[in-house]
C-alpha cells in the first residue's frame, strides 16, 4: 500500500496563498473588535457568517471542533423539497424548499450538488396507494415547475432494471420524482471559504470557555485553542450562538437560569458497499409519516434514517446496535437481503436534529429555526434544514438587523440588497472540469485516473486545478492515499494549507471520503498525521 514513510519531504512546502497560521489568526481575533462573533461552525453559523461578511460587517467565526464536525456532516446528504410535507398541506413550504434546492444545485454550487432520481415503491398492503403517490409526486414536481421532469408512475419491471436490488415481491408500482444530493461536509467547507473570501476571520478547534460581559451585555467570548492550549479572547458588538445541539449549554453561560429552548432527535445512517449499480435512489414509506432512504452516494449506498428523541450528551451521540437493526429492517421492505449484509457496512454515523422544545413525536415535529434573545443580548439560533441553509443565513441576518438599538450599527449593506445567488468557490461544470483534468495531465508523467478526476471535479470544482498542479509538480502527491479510493495525497496537503485541516479526522472524515469508505486504516491515519505536522 502507498505510504509516506519513504518520502519524508513530501508536502513540506505550503503552496502560495496558504492560510495564515493559527497563531496569526488567534492574534487577529484577540486584537480586533468584531461587529459579529458567530460561535458554532455548523452550516447555520457558517451561512450566517457568510451573509454577514457579504454585508460588509467585520465577522469572526469559531467552533470548538471542526467546521461541520457534528450534525452538519451527519445528514442524509439531500437537498430536497420535502415530499412528506405535502401530507400536512405545507404546499408553500415545499415550493420554497424547491426554490432553494434548485438555486443551490443549478446556480450556487452545481459543482457540489447533483440531481438524483427517486423511486418510491408501492407495495401491496403498504401505507399509501399507487394513485395517491402518483398524484403526490406529480404535485411535488409541479411545485418545482417541472424542472426535474414530471412526477409519474413506473412499472416494477422498469424500476428493477435501474435498481437491481429492488425487492419486487408484491410491488404494485413505483412513483418517480427528482431531488438533489451532495457531500454535506464539502458543501459546508466551501461555504466557509466563501465567508473568508468575503472577509470573515475563522478558527476551528477553538472552544468557548466563557463569555465576556460589558455592563450586563454579552460582548465577546473567552476561548482556548484545542490544538495548542493557548487561551485568548474575542470582543464583538454582538454574539450569535449557533452551536446546534449545544445551544442551551451556551445560553446557560449567559444566564444560569435560562430555560431549555430545544429538544434533540437522533438520526442514524449506515454506509454500505454496493453489490450492483444503482441508477436511482429508493424512498420507501414505512408508515404514514416516515420514509426510509437508500441513496447511491460516493460510489456507496447510504441507508437511513432513524428519528427518536435524544437526551444524552450531544458529543457522545453514536449509532447503536438498535439503530443498525432498525435501519436494516426498514431497508428490507424494499431491498434484497444480499445488499443488506452486515459485512457490507463500511461506516455508521449519527447526527442530532435540533427541534423546538415541546411535547409530541419528534418525527412529526416541524423542522423550523428557533431564535431566542438572552438576558445579556446574545442571540441564539438553532434548527432548520440543510436545503435552506442560504435562506436561514439571510433570515438570521434580517433578525440581527432589526434588533432594538441596532447593535450592529448602520454602516453595512442590508441582507436584502445582497446578490440572491452568489456562487460558492470553485463553481464550474464538473463534467468539463473532469474532462480537462484528464486531458491536461503532465506531459511526461501518467495521466490522472478517471475516478480521481471525477472525484476532484465534484468535490472542488475549478479548484481541482490547484490540486492537479500540486500533483504535477510533485509526483508523490499524485499517488492514491489508499488503492481502493479515488483520493490522492495532494488533497491532504491542500486540506492542510487551504482548508483548515488540523487532525486526521478533519482530513479523512470531512475533506475526503476515506473514513466513510472504511479505508481510514491505522497506516493511512499515521501517514496523514505526518503530513499535517509538516
Amino acid at each position: 500500500m502507498t505510504t509516506l514513510q519513504s518520502v519524508p519531504a513530501l508536502g513540506t512546502h505550503p503552496a502560495s496563498g496558504s492560510l495564515p497560521s493559527r497563531a496569526e489568526t488567534r492574534e487577529q481575533l484577540s486584537k480586533a473588535t468584531y461587529d459579529l462573533l458567530v460561535i458554532g461552525g455548523g452550516i447555520l453559523g457558517i451561512s450566517t457568517a457568510w451573509h454577514a461578511a457579504q454585508s460588509g460587517l467585520r465577522v469572526a467565526l469559531v467552533d470548538a471542533g471542526d467546521f461541520a464536525g457534528a450534525t452538519s456532516s451527519a445528514s442524509s446528504k439531500l437537498l430536497h423539497g420535502g415530499l412528506r410535507y405535502l401530507q400536512t398541506g405545507a404546499v408553500k413550504l415545499v415550493a420554497e424548499n424547491h426554490f432553494e434546492r434548485r438555486a443551490v444545485s443549478r446556480q450556487v454550487a452545481p459543482h457540489l450538488a447533483n440531481p438524483l432520481t427517486f423511486y418510491l415503491p408501492v407495495y401491496k398492503g403498504g401505507p399509501h396507494g399507487a394513485a395517491k403517490l402518483g398524484a403526490g409526486v406529480f404535485a411535488y414536481s409541479a411545485l418545482s415547475a417541472f424542472g426535474d421532469g414530471v412526477g409519474h408512475l413506473l412499472s416494477p419491471a422498469k424500476a428493477a432494471q435501474d435498481v437491481p436490488e429492488l425487492r419486487t415481491d408484491n410491488l404494485k408500482a413505483v412513483a418517480v420524482y427528482g431531488d438533489d444530493q451532495m457531500n454535506d461536509a464539502r458543501m459546508a467547507l466551501m461555504t466557509v471559504r466563501a465567508a473568508v473570501d468575503a472577509g470573515a476571520t475563522v478558527l476551528n478547534h477553538a472552544e468557548v470557555t466563557g463569555l465576556r460581559f460589558t455592563r450586563g451585555r454579552v460582548t465577546g467570548a473567552e476561548l482556548k485553542d484545542r490544538t495548542s492550549g493557548d487561551e485568548f479572547g474575542v470582543t464583538a458588538r454582538l454574539v450569535l450562538n449557533a452551536t446546534g445541539p449545544w445551544v442551551d449549554h451556551l445560553r446557560k453561560m449567559e444566564d444560569p437560569n435560562a430555560a431549555p429552548s430545544i429538544r434533540l432527535s437522533k438520526g442514524a445512517h449506515l454506509v454500505l458497499k454496493r453489490t450492483s449499480p444503482w441508477k436511482a435512489a429508493l424512498a420507501t414509506p414505512i408508515d404514514k409519516y416516515r420514509i426510509t432512504f437508500a441513496l447511491p452516494w460516493e460510489d456507496m449506498l447510504l441507508l437511513g434514517t432513524t428519528d427518536e428523541e435524544y437526551e444524552g450528551d450531544p458529543g457522545q451521540v453514536e449509532v447503536t446496535e438498535k439503530d443498525t437493526a432498525q435501519i436494516l429492517d426498514e431497508a428490507a421492505f424494499s431491498i434484497r437481503d444480499q445488499q443488506l449484509s452486515r459485512d457490507l457496512i463500511t461506516y455508521a454515523f449519527a447526527g442530532l436534529r435540533v427541534l423546538p422544545g415541546g411535547p409530541g413525536d419528534t418525527s412529526k415535529a416541524k423542522r423550523e429555526t428557533v431564535v431566542t434573545e438572552g438576558r445579556g443580548g446574545m442571540l441564539s439560533v438553532a434548527g432548520g434544514k440543510w436545503t435552506t441553509f442560504r435562506h436561514i443565513g439571510r433570515t438570521v441576518m434580517k433578525k440581527l438587523e432589526q434588533l432594538p438599538g441596532h447593535p450592529l450599527g448602520e454602516d453595512y449593506e442590508p441582507v436584502s440588497t445582497l446578490p440572491k445567488r452568489l456562487p460558492l468557490p470553485g463553481i464550474a461544470n464538473p463534467n468539463a472540469v473532469a474532462h480537462r483534468l484528464l486531458v491536461d495531465g503532465p506531459a511526461p508523467g501518467p495521466r490522472m485516473a478517471a475516478d480521481t478526476a471525477k472525484h476532484l471535479a465534484t468535490h472542488y470544482g475549478s479548484l481541482s486545478f490547484d490540486i492537479a498542479r500540486m500533483a504535477n509538480e510533485n509526483p508523490e502527491l499524485a499517488r492514491r492515499i489508499h488503492p481502493d479510493a479515488p483520493e490522492i495525497w495532494a488533497q491532504v496537503a491542500y486540506a492542510r494549507d487551504h482548508e483548515w485541516a488540523e487532525t486526521a479526522d478533519d482530513v479523512l472524515r470531512r475533506r475526503t471520503t476515506l473514513t466513510i469508505r472504511g479505508l481510514a486504516t491505522d497506516e493511512v491515519r499515521a501517514d496523514v498525521e505526518r503530513m499535517l505536522k509538516k
